[in-house]
């Protein structure tokens, strides 16, 4: 935990914070590289072995946009390649030769290293980190749920008997800022009625919903956006977004009155032929 102005919210009138990017991204990164480094410390005096991206089955990160994930699991390789002593360094990975020397706190910007360990990490995103991205790539910056959506992203990418036994490395990071790397392990047990059978059944409508979004114009955006800037410390007020294409159980705000109380109505679970809905686009009308 540190505490630093990088992405933090000065204005509660405002409906958006403040960013310095580039403090933004070194802090990420400072962050991960301590909590990883702590993770190893840790495992170490348990009497375990040092563990190593190679320790984990999937490694999933707090995702801002897609590509720092990609630039994290690096950053990951990077420590890896750091704390292995002078003759392991040359003997298994004379190719990274260059980098024996360089200092964790002065790389967080350099393109060099960012280049050759982004290279070197490759394969091992594309099995371990990349199938986490799914609904990162479809929706954005989720914020606060982002490593959890990273998870079940991960968890649908793979059949069931393919997931029991995983054990998964998380790096959790919030601005301001606090941070964690953390593992679990998914149960083994993947037969008809055991736990994790019944999580899986319960995600089995990613995909569907993903594909079942409505498109809309960059306008029409705007203007959803433009409702809830004016919700923001707003008496009275009363939005005038469309209901119609919610998501069936959608909560959305009806109205504010004169003493700030705010009054919402939900779009019903289900259609008038009973059958469950999918389409729409979620909160449209202020805040859900």
């Amino acid at each position: 935990m540190q505490h630093v102005y990088d992405f933090y919210k000065p204005e509660m009138t405002s409906e958006y914070p403040v960013v310095d990017a580039k403090l933004s991204i070194q802090c990420y990164l400072s962050a991960l590289d301590n909590c990883y480094g702590k993770y190893k410390t840790k495992a170490q005096k348990r009497g375990m072995e040092e563990p190593r991206l190679s320790s984990f089955d999937a490694v999933l990160f707090h995702s801002p946009y897609c590509k720092l994930v990609q630039k994290s699991l690096a950053r990951l390789s990077l420590n890896d390649y750091l704390d292995l002593p002078a003759e392991a360094k040359a003997e298994q990975h004379p190719e990274l030769e260059k980098m024996k020397d360089v200092k964790r706190e002065d790389s967080y910007f350099d393109r060099d290293v960012e280049k050759a360990f982004m290279a070197h990490s490759l394969k091992t995103f594309e099995v371990k980190t990349k199938p986490s991205l799914r609904i990162a790539t479809n929706v954005g910056n989720m914020y606060t749920p982002s490593v959890y959506g990273g998870l079940i992203s991960f968890m649908v990418s793979k059949p069931i008997d393919q997931l029991a036994g995983n054990h998964i490395a998380l790096f959790s990071y919030g601005s301001g800022m606090a941070s964690s790397f953390y593992t679990i392990r998914i149960s083994d047990q993947c037969d008809t009625g055991s736990a994790l059978f019944k999580f899986c059944q319960v995600l089995a409508d990613v995909q569907t919903r993903l594909e079942s979004r409505q498109k809309l114009a960059p306008a029409q955006f705007e203007e959803t956006l433009t409702l809830r800037e004016k919700a923001i410390d707003s008496a009275r007020f009363e939005p005038q977004g469309q209901v119609e294409g919610m998501f069936p159980g959608t909560w959305y705000l009806t109205n504010i009155d004169n003493m700030h109380r705010r009054t919402y109505d939900r779009v019903p679970l289900h259609h008038a032929n009973g059958t469950n809905g999918t389409n729409g686009t979620n909160g449209v009308n202020g805040h859900s």
